[in-house]
């Protein structure tokens, strides 16, 4: 078993991030380099998933209202296929739902209607589906699941 490092998103990973997003989202106008820098500078919560000190992995989390009532969002998770069912977008998730859960926010997110393995796996960890996104995805035209998960104290 090769073993795996998770710890913060640098912006030095940003191209990385991109090559990875022309892996997993060909047809639905993947991330550049330069939004990854953006969201990192911005301050939002951005982790990545090393393994023998290549990035295999990336998400990132933004918080959209603070209290009384505090909200986030999922912005991204991504697991470079060779390195997927793993169980790394698990623990990706969980990065980004600790920081959330600290301080009791409720947390959003779109997935594809047909990305069965994700949604399952937002499902077993509390998102129920709250709507539907037609044509969400660009240029694809796919749909997408808006989730929710419920503040935890």
């Amino acid at each position: 078993m090769t073993s795996v490092h998770v710890g913060p998103l640098l912006r030095a990973d940003a191209e990385r991030c991109a090559e990875l997003e022309e892996l997993l989202f060909p047809g639905d106008d993947p991330w550049s380099a330069q939004a990854f820098r953006d969201e990192i500078g911005a301050g939002h919560v951005y982790v990545g998933v090393r393994s023998e000190g290549t990035l295999v992995g990336y998400a990132g989390l933004a918080f959209t209202a603070g209290p009384p009532q505090p909200e986030a969002e999922v912005h991204t998770i991504g697991v470079d296929p060779a390195h997927q069912g793993r169980g790394l977008g698990r623990v990706l998730l969980h990065r980004l739902l600790t920081p959330a859960d600290e301080v009791g926010a409720t947390i959003f997110l779109e997935v594809r209607t047909d990305n069965e393995p994700a949604r399952r796996l937002y499902e077993s960890e509390g998102f129920t589906v709250v709507g539907v996104r037609k044509r969400y995805y660009r240029p694809s035209g796919a749909d997408a699941y808006t989730m929710r998960r419920d503040a935890r104290a």
